[in-house]
């Protein structure tokens, strides 16, 4: 409850209010049961905040596709520096003495570069490119989500009938929800 001391600062407040003050909140809006409630003021029709739904899914199709593009381009550019390349040669043996042979001679004569003396700034600019690459990849993964959430809103406001399917009804167990049409 509110104290006199209260109201009455309530009362001076309102005599020292200007009359002439008029904000357009004060037409749009409405009190009801004594709290303040803007109107519901619905400026698109069902049909065209559809499309406008299809336009923001469209959109969204072709940041993944960028973002893959991206991911290809880079990981195509990237080498695997640390990995060994494998060894595509046969080498025969009659014996296993000779292969030992042939062993050792391919581990001292191995044409593969030594990657200890690799310039420290190629290191970090490799380490950033990786960094770049899985942020992208993680990037793809969330917009192909968001997509696919958007694609299954829009069927889901299609007209006809469909239900959510219980948990006894799913056959392989999934984390999203299952719907039937």
């Amino acid at each position: 409850m509110q104290t006199p001391t209260r109201v009455g600062n309530l009362k001076e407040k309102a005599s020292f209010k200007n009359p002439d003050e008029f904000y357009f909140k004060m037409i749009n809006s409405k009190t009801v049961d004594g709290i303040h409630r803007p109107e519901a003021n619905n400026k698109y029709t069902e049909e065209e905040r559809m499309l406008l739904k299809h336009k923001d899914m469209g959109y969204i199709f072709q940041a993944v596709q960028s973002e893959r593009k991206k991911v290809e381009r880079l990981s195509s550019t990237l080498h695997a520096v640390d990995d060994k390349r494998s060894n595509k040669h046969i080498y025969f043996a009659e014996d296993r003495e000779e292969a030992k042979e042939i062993r050792s001679r391919i581990g001292q004569s191995s044409s593969t570069p030594q990657f200890g003396n690799i310039p420290s700034r190629i290191k970090r600019k490799t380490a950033s490119s990786y960094k770049e690459l899985e942020s992208r990849k993680e990037r793809v993964k969330n917009l192909e989500k968001l997509y696919a959430d958007m694609a299954l809103q829009k069927e889901l406001k299609k007209p006809g009938r469909k239900r959510k399917l219980r948990e006894e009804e799913i056959v392989n167990s999934a984390s999203q929800t299952v719907y039937k049409w």
